[in-house]
């Protein structure tokens, strides 16, 4: 069952918050409640706008900057065909 909260907001936060929201491609309610319902099942509120990296991709790049640090990196390519060849390898 839905119920309705009535809050005050200053209409510039709303605004601004709406924006982001629909840049995200949420509406600000949706965005509301998943925020008091995370709040409500772990008693924390984290939010963010900037992009987090993976435990899988932050392990791709400290790989690949391994890789970098030894002099292991390739290229560069004559063709487009060439480099497809070289990922496909």
């Amino acid at each position: 069952m839905k119920t309705q909260i009535n809050l005050k907001v200053d209409m510039d936060i709303k605004t601004k918050a709406q924006q982001v929201a629909k840049a995200l491609g949420f509406s600000l309610s949706s965005v509301v409640n998943a925020s008091l319902n995370q709040f409500a099942k772990t008693g924390e509120l984290h939010i963010s706008v900037v992009p987090k990296m993976t435990p899988y991709l932050e392990s791709l790049v400290k790989e690949a900057r391994k890789d970098f640090n030894k002099g292991k990196v390739s290229g560069p390519f004559k063709t487009d065909k060439d480099f497809i060849k070289h990922l496909n390898s």
